[in-house]
């Protein structure tokens, strides 16, 4: 994986987690891929595609209390024949500063444009 990848995707993992902590919607949609798709960690529900995943995050910045999740990368993998890695690490989701519920992730990255966009999560929830 060339360095230039795995920095491009551990800063846009960082803007994802950063809107996610400011209930930025508009700042979400970029980088998500058109047709991507979240399997959730708890009830394993499918969200398919761009509009859907944002509206599940509208409904989740309007909750109250309102649960905060961060994504940390531990490793990404880069494909060396296609624009595309996998990151692997761990998320929590917080309310007040406590935190609620855990576990680990994989995300599929492609590059489009010169920009890495998710096309793909998969959440585990271990606590």
């Amino acid at each position: 994986m060339t360095p230039t990848a795995d920095l491009a995707i551990r800063l846009a993992r960082a803007s994802f987690n950063r809107a996610l902590a400011e209930a930025d919607l508009a700042a979400v949609g970029p980088l998500l891929a058109m047709d991507v798709v979240m399997v959730t960690g708890t009830d394993s529900a499918v969200i398919a595609g761009r509009k859907a995943q944002l509206m599940a995050w509208k409904r989740e910045f309007a909750a109250k209390p309102r649960m905060i999740y961060t994504r940390t990368p531990e490793t990404i993998v880069a494909s060396p024949v296609e624009p595309i890695a996998m990151e692997h690490g761990v998320w929590q989701g917080v309310v007040h500063g406590a935190a609620q519920a855990s576990g680990s992730y994989s995300a599929k990255w492609r590059e489009v444009d010169g920009a890495w966009v998710i096309e793909a999560e998969i959440y585990l929830t271990l606590a």
